[in-house]
This record gives structure tokens, sequence and C-alpha cells, in this order.
């Protein structure tokens, strides 16, 4: 009695873990169909040289962008209506640029030399 009841209480917990993978697996991939649904995102030029990176999209709606160091400290956040954004005060370095306008929302790796 005792070893079937180990049984049952061992699949029971494979099955759960199981499907607590699948939800994980799911809610990443609808964040990333997310991201792609970001209508003619560009992020130019890159690597940025000039001190200047421009976004462009197909709208022309304010877009909230946040700059984050490979550490993942927040190191510019602003909201631009234009399509230039000023990094010149930003070091050297590889960043991850997050962009959102509206509902969507876009992450990408900026370089700055």
């Amino acid at each position: 009695m005792k070893k079937n009841y180990l049984y049952i209480t061992f699949f029971s917990l494979l099955f759960s873990l199981s499907a607590l993978a699948q939800d994980g697996k799911q809610s990443s991939s609808a964040i990333k169909n997310q991201e792609q649904q970001f209508d003619n995102l560009n992020v130019y030029p890159n690597p940025v040289g000039n001190g200047r990176v421009y976004i462009t999209s197909k709208t022309t709606e304010p877009k909230d962008v946040e700059i984050f160091d490979v550490l993942g400290k927040r190191v510019m956040q602003l909201t631009i209506s234009t399509k230039e954004l000023n990094v010149s005060s930003l070091s050297p370095g590889v960043y991850i640029i997050k962009i959102k306008e509206g509902e969507q929302r876009a992450t990408r790796k900026l370089i700055i030399k």
C-alpha cells in the first residue's frame, strides 16, 4: 500500500512539474510574439559612433526608451517624440535598449563605440 502511495505521489509531482514547464514556455513565446509585432522598428546606426541613435517605426507615436548596461542597471530613461536619441553621455560599451510605443514593446542590443 505504501509503495502504491509513493508511486502515485511521484507521478503526480512529475505531472505538475511538467505542466509548470509548459506554462513557462507558453508565456515566454507570448512575450516574443508581442515583441515581433512591433511595426517596422529600426534602431540605427548600430554600433553608434557619433553619439546619436535613430529609432523609427511605422507610426509617429512617442516612444518610451530605457537603456540598461550589461549589469542590468538602468542608465537612461526618457520618452522621445522625434526619431533622434542622444546617447553621447554613455560610455563606450554594450547596452540593452527597451522601446515601448503604445502596447508594443521591443528589446535590442545597442553598441556604443
